[in-house]
């Protein structure tokens, strides 16, 4: 491959490039593929070498015409917006020449102004690559918001210069004369999901992805930016940790903490850094995730004891680095109010990693669930190690049975099937599928290889769990009363209180006292409210929501006494009753 005359002096000139580009030479070398198709941080800034050798940084596009194609005869760009142009001034006027043999044959006037149009504009670049080729020259290609030109959908469903751009780019793809030559045509685009899969599926194109920069990337763009300054003066965070808390950010991102530290007099703060990493973040994903730094850990969470302690080793492999031994993931069961939310933030805060939840990714516009959620794996891969939270699971991921939306939620179903059961993320991407249902989520999702630990929680089942409970909602609420045992004060023959109707109880406690010009809450208050309270009784559906949790689990010692006794035939008898008795009503 045509390579910068910097690199041309380096024994291997390929060996310091980002493994991205590495690939891509590999597989310009094969002379099977002359077109490729970069996806995923394309808009992120990529390390150049300086003709002194000296490290820099630069845009994509330059990143290709200089450290890769930098020994090509011509470099040409285009894009909707820009329109045709060339990487040096001795291109730009052999492409002038060009233009101008080109309008005396056809009659145009492009010599003077290039067309934007992709109809006009691709067929202006054939000619001159053509041309150009025939003379034995090497050329390259570089088209960006390749998305603006091959579209993703059906091609019934794109425009008349849609389907041409296509037609054009799959010609360009295996034409035997651009293949046996020295040529490269590379489309830049986001989102491969975006890209029509006639090209990004095509077995000519080679696509390949940028990922975001890892942690030793981002240590290098971090002495880059802070070369000839004291880090001292910047930041309070050391240079190892700055990089290590930065995970998921690009190095866009980066300089704009680092720029705005520096330019402000705001110095980088651990706090600061995490409150900007949050903003960037969720800013980047449009809404498709929440960022949330976990502020507890397990011993904060009240009862479970059992799952605590599961969670618990789990968490300790993860620090020791043992990540063969983790679960791909975990379905965390049990009926509404039992704190599964709470519990898998109350894991990523025991290990310090963050934890991101699902958001609605889906759309009504074909194409775009599945680039949101290319997105969404994109920004998981960089972000690890993760815990990533699906709450109300069996609705939010859909099966592979879906229908009526032209099989865009099977395909999405089967993409985070595939994402979830990669196991590469193995403890790097630890999955929590959360819900109150566990038998309506699809058995692929909730199988070995997957979601394979299934943890379940339940109401507080002894007096202990309960005042153990009321302690952590006190802190919770900002209630403080002095009272020798909670679950004391609760009416004989009430059913058994969920942490939400503790929290409930609490809160209506405080504005009694408050109601009567009072601040401190009394054992009084909080009686008068239980006498009072009753608490939302679907009696059916608890019980059902208790057995499918204990039909799940897939250990013995996460069941109380009385489900751990019971029959198993039984409980799938009861199972149906109930699903019966609740679709009747």
């Amino acid at each position: 491959m045509s390579v910068s005359k910097a690199r041309k002096n380096k024994s291997d000139p390929l060996s310091d490039l980002p493994r991205w580009a590495q690939k891509l030479a590999q597989k310009y070398y094969t002379k099977t593929v002359a077109t490729f198709l970069l996806y995923g941080a394309v808009r992120d800034l990529q390390p150049l070498t300086q003709e002194d050798g000296s490290r820099g940084y630069g845009t994509i596009k330059t990143f290709l015409a200089e450290e890769l194609f930098g020994g090509r005869d011509h470099v040409i760009f285009y894009d909707r917006s820009s329109g045709i142009r060339a990487s040096s001034p001795e291109t730009q006027k052999d492409l002038q020449r060009a233009m101008t043999g080109y309008d005396a044959m056809y009659g145009t006037d492009y010599a003077k102004s290039l067309p934007r149009d992709p109809g006009r504009a691709l067929q202006i670049l054939e000619n001159f690559l053509r041309i150009r080729l025939s003379e034995g020259k090497s050329m390259a290609l570089i088209i960006d918001f390749a998305e603006t030109l091959v579209p993703g959908g059906e091609m019934s469903h794109l425009s008349a210069e849609d389907r041409f751009v296509v037609a054009t780019l799959d010609k360009w793809a295996h034409d035997p004369n651009f293949l046996s030559n020295d040529i490269s045509v590379v489309l830049l685009a986001e989102n491969l999901a975006d890209i029509s899969p006639r090209i990004s599926r095509n077995p000519y194109v080679a696509p390949i992805e940028l990922p975001l920069p890892t942690e030793e990337e981002r240590l290098d763009y971090v002495r880059y930016k802070l070369e000839g300054k004291k880090l001292q003066s910047v930041s309070d965070v050391p240079l190892a940790a700055l990089a290590k808390m930065t995970a998921g950010l690009s190095r866009i991102n980066l300089d704009r903490v680092l720029t705005e530290a520096i330019e402000r007099d705001i110095r980088v703060t651990t706090e600061q850094l995490k409150e900007k990493k949050k903003e960037i973040i969720q800013a980047e994903c449009h809404g498709l995730l929440e960022f949330i730094e976990p502020n507890n850990n397990l011993d904060s969470v009240a009862g479970h004891g059992k799952a605590k302690e599961m969670l618990r080793h789990a968490a300790n492999a993860l620090k020791k680095g043992r990540n063969e031994v983790m679960p791909m993931g975990y379905l965390i069961s049990g009926p509404v109010g039992t704190g599964k939310t709470f519990m898998v933030t109350s894991f990523a805060g025991e290990i310090g990693i963050p934890a991101v939840k699902f958001l609605n990714f889906r759309s009504q516009w074909q194409g775009v669930t599945e680039s949101n959620l290319e997105r969404i794996f994109t920004l998981l891969k960089a972000l690890w190690p993760v815990a990533v939270m699906v709450d109300e699971a069996d609705t939010f991921l859909g099966n592979r049975d879906s229908g009526g939306d032209s099989g865009t939620s099977s395909r999405v179903f089967g993409s985070i099937a595939s994402f979830m059961g990669n196991t590469q993320y193995r403890g790097k991407i630890v999955w929590f599928l959360m819900t109150a249902r566990p038998d309506l989520l699809p058995i692929d999702l909730k199988r070995q290889g997957r979601a394979e630990e299934h943890l379940a929680l339940f109401y507080p089942q002894t007096d202990a769990e309960r005042d153990e409970l009321f302690k952590v909602m006190q802190k919770k609420t900002g209630v403080t009363v002095d009272v020798p045992s909670f679950a004391s004060l609760i009416p004989q023959g009430t059913r058994q209180f969920s942490g939400a109707d503790i929290e409930a109880v609490m809160v209506r406690a405080k504005f009694k006292a408050l109601a009567e010009g009072r601040e401190q809450v009394s054992v009084d208050d909080l009686k008068a409210v239980l006498a009072d309270f009753i608490p939302p009784s679907y009696p059916l559906e608890i019980e059902l929501q208790n057995l499918v949790a204990v039909q799940e689990c897939t250990s013995r010692e996460l069941l109380p006494e009385e489900f751990r006794k019971l029959d198993r035939d039984e409980v799938t008898r009861r199972v149906r009753e109930l699903k019966m008795l609740l679709e009747e009503r």
